[in-house]
């Protein structure tokens, strides 16, 4: 399938760009192969192929949903920039 140098500039208006009359003609032909590519992709027979979301089966990823200690008092504010020893102590933001 191949782009006319007119659908190229209708798609470079509709995007907001300016394009030069070379770069509407390269750009024709460039997005004609692509387009062509496309095309060649729609004859594979894909009946047997199961639809999938993501390019890899990976399958699901999360860990099981199990509660565990958090993280002591102490520690958190151990590597705080600045705390009073019983809160982190952030710059007023709100007048």
């Amino acid at each position: 399938m191949s782009l006319t140098v007119d659908e190229v500039r209708h798609v470079a208006m509709l995007s907001r760009l300016h394009l030069s009359d070379e770069e509407v003609r390269r750009y024709a032909q460039q997005l004609g192969a692509i387009l062509e590519y496309v095309d060649q992709l729609k004859e594979l027979n894909t009946d047997s192929i199961e639809p999938m979301i993501t390019a890899t089966a990976s399958g699901n990823v999360f860990r099981k949903d199990e509660p565990r200690p958090g993280l002591e008092r102490d520690a958190a504010l151990a590597a705080a920039p600045q705390q009073d020893g019983e809160f982190f102590l952030v710059p007023k933001v709100i007048e």
